[in-house]
């Protein structure tokens, strides 16, 4: 059914426009305008505007962007810091300088005690670039620890791997999102943007190949679905490769001339036959050799993967097999093809360029590189050596939270990983081992629940900043409405304790400041805003990185002359399948995978403190096939327990005849799937295994149902290399 991009009936348009802004849900990053009746004050009411000037929207938005301006209401919102008499206390209202000088206190003790990384900081890829840049410097400069991660490590990480040694550069779309409109078909894999992101779909032309388990809303716009068993997107990618080296479609003036290591690429492959893949996945041979048909003979063709093809203990390979495909096809580099990921978080683009991952600087500089070091040392007025090394991955990070070599306390920024986290009943326990857990949120999320001392802070449209969308268009946001009285910017919050830890310099609470010296910090890295201004982001609706002076474009497209690899080729990478890290088997016969609805937004913290939006899906559910229905005995809207490994859970039941018999689905935005997901890791991105791990499925008081002899259970050479 076609998703509308109109306003719902609840929502008036508004007299006048008001002020232009963006969206504070996902990497769109759609263009609106904010209007507030009678002046700005907080508490007015507001509504909403598509702006027609940007083009990733052009004067859409989905029923998300619609009701955002719901958020900003006082009654939703945490407005007066909040902290514990002990640990056993609950929450209370204190002052501002009760609450800081509390944390400040604090972590001065436990760093004395047990050193500088026994302090953590946990960030997110909603932050604008201004609160990403300043957290890492504060983790590095002011608390001087190593022990600095953010969501963004569960979003995008495999993807920037992989394009970081394909193509030498990581960014979500290597070209402007309109040019997607021109192609004449595009493959998604892993990816269900009619429901994560709907503008998106204006830019899809009408041959659309959809790589999933489930028939999701963007599935069923498709041209071609590959219904692929959950944890074999590689062993796919492998097979149409051979399909198309072996049956002509493989574009070899563009290998010559633009890539290296084909022949190892191609080696690899010579063994996935089409048969063997089919058996793999459960795609029949017929399906993958259309879709590389429609592939290689497009005027022009993209391949995009989705959190679908990354989230899994291989997904870096996985992403570079679809890569090698789009390279054997000619595709990167050339106008109006290509290859991209399409971005799931706000700022998850941003937020990892400018120093918020464990082993990165500003400017996608490496933390452990001297001479990156060096430059943003001389920016931050310090010495080199007094910056620490790469610290521990998000995962990672949380796992040893509490524990004798782990930190002892949490600064937690725009995140929520109670729920968000796999694994999520462990990581709730890690976090209250801690000493200290501070949380800085405009709402209280369920990690903010658990805290010591709660930091509130302003939203989206109460501040100005910078986002960087999933084209790499650098983006300004604009403050709307004045903030209620009692909040602070995040910049203010992380101002006011590097003062109270020794560093009252340098640490501005004006946006415009730091992003200024974010370019100084950026200058001459492969993620070069030095020529980026907020006047020339208003004049020119967004600005394209690389830009490093005030006179250059900016960069749409960064690979049509040449790739930014040291002889200027892309690189083929070989790679092979392998089983996932949890595979199906008599105690756990199904597989579980995850993902978003339509309504809400990751952990839902903010959309399910929306009345529509939690109207339009109010709980989780467990979706599963009609035939596994039977003989579990569960009808529609009967609950369903399901177990793994890690925890359990239970959901009413959503039954179809589209979901694969093998697989069960749960939406993440609840607290319940992330107990039972997999924090097996990638071991080059270190994202977790969230988009599959085994599970049994009961009818909640009832049996086991065992595998069905229709079921797509494992074949002899599933995960096998052989």
């Amino acid at each position: 059914m076609p998703i509308s991009l109109s306003p719902p009936a609840s929502v008036m348009p508004p007299v006048h426009l008001g002020e232009a802004t963006h969206c504070p849900y996902c990497a769109l990053q759609c263009g609106m305008y904010v209007s507030g009746g009678v002046g700005k004050a907080a508490g007015t009411a507001l509504t909403v505007t598509p702006r027609h000037d940007i083009p990733a929207n052009a004067g859409g938005l989905c029923q998300k962007g619609w009701t955002a301006a719901e958020l900003l209401n006082p009654g939703v919102r945490l407005t007066t810091p909040l902290a514990r008499a002990g640990r056993t206390s609950p929450l209370e209202p204190v002052s501002w300088d009760e609450a800081l000088d509390r944390v400040a206190g604090a972590v001065r003790d436990l760093q004395a005690a047990h050193g500088r990384d026994a302090v953590a900081v946990f960030g997110g890829g909603g932050l604008t670039n201004e609160k990403a840049y300043q957290l890492g410097k504060f983790a590095r400069v002011a608390l001087r620890t190593s022990q600095i991660d953010y969501n963004g490590r569960f979003c995008m990480s495999s993807a920037a791997a992989a394009t970081n040694r394909a193509f030498g550069m990581d960014r979500g779309l290597p070209f402007p999102i309109t040019d997607i409109a021109g192609a004449d078909a595009v493959m998604m894999v892993g990816g269900n943007v009619a429901e994560t992101m709907p503008p998106f779909l204006r830019h899809v032309p009408g041959t659309l190949i959809v790589v999933d388990p489930r028939e999701t809303r963007t599935a069923r716009q498709a041209a071609l679905h590959l219904k692929v068993t959950p944890g074999t997107d590689l062993a796919l990618a492998l097979g149409m490769l051979h399909i198309a080296i072996t049956e002509g479609y493989a574009d070899q003036d563009y290998i010559a001339a633009r890539t290296t290591g084909f022949q190892a690429a191609r080696e690899s492959v010579a063994a996935w036959w089409p048969e063997r893949a089919e058996r793999v996945t459960g795609v029949p041979v017929a399906a993958m050799r259309q879709a590389v048909r429609l592939l290689g003979t497009a005027g022009k063709a993209m391949i995009l993967t989705g959190r679908g093809a990354e989230q899994h203990s291989k997904g870096v390979d996985t992403v570079s097999a679809f890569i090698n495909l789009a390279l054997a096809l000619g595709l990167p580099g050339r106008e109006g093809s290509g290859y991209g990921c399409v971005t799931g978080q706000g700022n998850g683009q941003g937020g990892r360029e400018h120093g918020q991952k464990a082993d990165q600087l500003p400017g996608y500089r490496k933390i452990d590189d001297p001479a990156g070091r060096a430059h943003v040392a001389a920016v931050w007025g310090v010495d080199p050596g007094e910056l620490p090394g790469p610290g521990r991955s998000a995962y990672e990070l949380l796992d040893a939270l509490g524990t004798d070599a782990g930190p002892k306390a949490l600064l937690v920024f725009g995140s929520n990983p109670v729920v968000s986290a796999p694994r999520a009943t462990h990581v709730a326990e890690r976090l209250a081992a801690l000493d200290l857990l501070v949380v800085s949120d405009f709402v209280l999320s369920e990690t903010a629940a658990m805290a010591d001392v709660v930091l509130p802070t302003t939203q989206w449209a109460e501040e100005h900043g910078t986002m960087t969308n999933l084209e790499g268009r650098v983006l300004l946001r604009r403050q709307a409405v004045t903030p209620p009285d009692g909040v602070r910017s995040d910049l203010a919050i992380v101002s006011a304790l590097a003062a109270r830890l020794g560093r009252r310099e340098g640490f501005s609470d004006d946006p415009r400041t730091v992003f200024d010296e974010l370019r100084r910090a950026s200058a001459g890295g492969v993620a070069d805003y030095a020529g980026i201004t907020y006047e020339r982001i208003a004049r020119e609706t967004g600005v394209f990185w690389p830009a490093p002076s005030e006179d250059h474009p900016g960069t749409p497209r960064p690979f049509l002359d040449r790739f930014p690899t040291p002889d200027g080729r892309a690189r083929f990478t070989p790679v092979d399948h392998r089983p996932v890290a949890e595979d199906v088997d008599d105690d756990y016969p199904y597989y579980l995978t995850t993902g978003r609805v339509l309504a809400h937004y990751q952990s839902g913290a903010q959309t399910r403190r929306v009345p529509a939006l939690n109207d339009a899906a109010p709980s989780a559910y467990v979706e599963l096939h009609a035939d596994l229905a039977e003989r579990l005995g569960v009808g529609p809207g009967d609950m369903v327990r399901l177990t793994s490994r890690r925890g359990t859970t239970e959901a009413p039941a959503r039954v179809n005849r589209s979901i694969r018999h093998d697989t069960v689905f749960m939406p993440f935005h609840w607290e319940g799937a992330n107990r039972l997901t997999n924090p097996a890791l990638d071991p080059t991105s270190r994202m977790p295994e969230f988009k599959v791990c085994a599970v049994r499925v009961e009818r909640s008081g009832g049996g086991i149902a065992p595998p069905g002899p229709d079921d797509a259970t494992p074949h002899a050479d599933r995960g096998r290399n052989a």
